[in-house]
């Protein structure tokens, strides 16, 4: 395929580097300096966002959130196939790419990968080794389009696990922008303990609290996109901090809380048999499928024609919330 990559940084650069090892990529950034270094990694590079678009069989966009809005309408006028991108939250840019004209041609995705560095020279081919793509399906997402982006994913090495935008922002506060929150509090009153918690800082520490090294705006960027579902996900959490605190407070253990997580950690993370199974894109039930199949943990590993092989854990996992229709209450 012909895939024209936009923003070069840590996912972009990791994505136009592993991509091109099969396919005919072409990569822009706005950055000068981010483009000498990807031409100098053997990238081919064009001289603009209309350029990336022009003959692609798939355009990604890569660029940060802010910037979604300002790209999106420049590619509608392109005649790329279709459009998907790497950004961590899908509902805003879903609304981006509907207002900009892309309607039938925007498929959502993210790649669940990633380090708390940034830039092309943080990119790597392998950052993206076994990660699960996710690849949003709507209810008028053209079946045909969404295939063509899950054969260029899978054809790279990765698994790709379809969803709505709205199931994958409900269920990405709760793995990606709860954990954040928490790490810059964490480091924020750890820091507080001045230089004997510095020096006794360690394993337990360090993990909780790595990926407060990310770039500021970049966070902001993540949890400020995802707000109402970050906020009830923040609830639930602050709801068993304010009972560890009420144990403590009134002389008892928290016990219970440590309980409950050692339980939910081990259920969380256990190793589930998979069955192979068979999608044909042509079944009339296939949009509900391939989400049932996304809902229940699994994954489309490869697309033969209109053919996807996937696999389907035995007994699921935990499952994404469904998506709200409104405001949790208070």
């Amino acid at each position: 395929m012909r895939v024209g990559v936009v923003g070069l940084g840590l996912l972009g650069g990791s994505v136009a580097r592993r991509l091109a090892v099969r396919h005919d990529v072409v990569g822009y950034d706005a950055d000068e300096q981010t483009r000498r270094a990807a031409a100098a990694a053997g990238l081919t590079l064009v001289g603009s966002v209309e350029e990336a678009g022009v003959g692609a069989d798939v355009a990604i966009v890569a660029t940060p959130l802010a910037a979604v809005a300002t790209v999106l309408p420049v590619l509608s006028t392109s005649d790329c196939r279709v459009v998907t991108d790497v950004v961590s939250v899908k509902r805003p840019v879903l609304a981006a790419a509907l207002a900009a004209g892309l309607a039938g041609r925007y498929i959502g995705g993210h790649p669940m990968a990633g380090t708390e560095h940034s830039g092309f020279a943080a990119s790597d081919p392998a950052l993206l080794d076994g990660a699960a793509w996710v690849l949003c399906l709507e209810h008028d997402t053209p079946i045909e389009s969404w295939l063509a982006v899950a054969e260029l994913l899978t054809s790279a090495g990765s698994p790709v696990v379809p969803c709505s935008a709205a199931a994958h922002d409900d269920a990405q506060a709760r793995v990606s922008g709860l954990p954040h929150v928490l790490a810059e509090a964490l480091v924020t009153v750890g820091g507080g303990g001045g230089p004997l918690a510095a020096v006794l800082a360690a394993g337990s520490f360090r993990d909780g609290t790595r990926v407060a090294g990310t770039r500021p705006e970049l966070v902001a960027a993540l949890c400020d996109g995802n707000p109402e579902a970050l906020a009830d996900v923040l609830d639930e959490a602050l709801a068993a901090l304010g009972e560890a605190r009420t144990a403590l407070a009134e002389g008892r253990s928290v016990l219970p809380l440590v309980t409950a997580g050692h339980a939910a950690h081990r259920e969380f993370t256990r190793p589930l048999a998979s069955v192979a199974e068979r999608l044909d894109a042509a079944a009339s039930t296939i949009r509900a499928d391939l989400l049932a199949l996304g809902a229940a943990g699994g994954v489309v590993d490869g697309v033969d024609g209109t053919v996807m092989h996937c696999r389907r854990p035995v007994t699921g996992r935990l499952v994404s919330p469904q998506p709200r229709t409104g405001k949790s209450p208070p």
